[in-house]
């Protein structure tokens, strides 16, 4: 299967929200989205990949880079929203997905890539350690800032 990866403009962003929507069972809002895309564009440390197929966005991940001024962690990036259409799957598509945010996370000098993923996301657990991500001993917390 043919796909093709871009990094994401504000015609894109439709496409993404229906997308991620789809896939992570979210109900994320046409005008929050773009206000924010907008808000963030010109920033370069945040990217939309986006992979096109027959004109149609059927894949998605957003990195941020995060520059430190620890020298362990150096530069690094933070993998999230990583997804393929559903009935794209078992194409290698989120591998070559991944192939161009290790590209350009390189590029922007980063010498890590860190990866979110909820944990019901079993299969596309497997797709990550495949391409070599390891899981830390850590654990992911939130707080919900009101």
């Amino acid at each position: 299967m043919e796909v093709s990866f871009k990094i994401a403009t504000i015609d894109d962003v439709e496409a993404i929200i229906t997308l991620c929507n789809e896939c992570f069972n979210e109900n994320t809002d046409m005008e929050y989205a773009k206000k924010v895309f907008l808000e963030t564009e010109h920033d370069k440390n945040q990217i939309y990949l986006i992979g096109v197929a027959n004109g149609e966005v059927i894949a998605h991940s957003k990195i941020t880079i995060i520059p430190t001024i620890y020298e362990d962690m150096n530069t690094y990036s933070i993998l999230n929203h990583v997804c393929v259409k559903p009935e794209y799957r078992r194409h290698n598509i989120a591998s070559k997905m991944l192939i161009e945010c290790e590209r350009l996370s390189k590029e922007k000098g980063c010498v890590a890539m860190e990866l979110w993923s909820k944990n019901f996301r079993q299969p596309a657990h497997a797709c990550y350690k495949k391409y070599g991500f390891v899981v830390n001993d850590a654990a992911f917390f939130s707080k919900t800032i009101s």
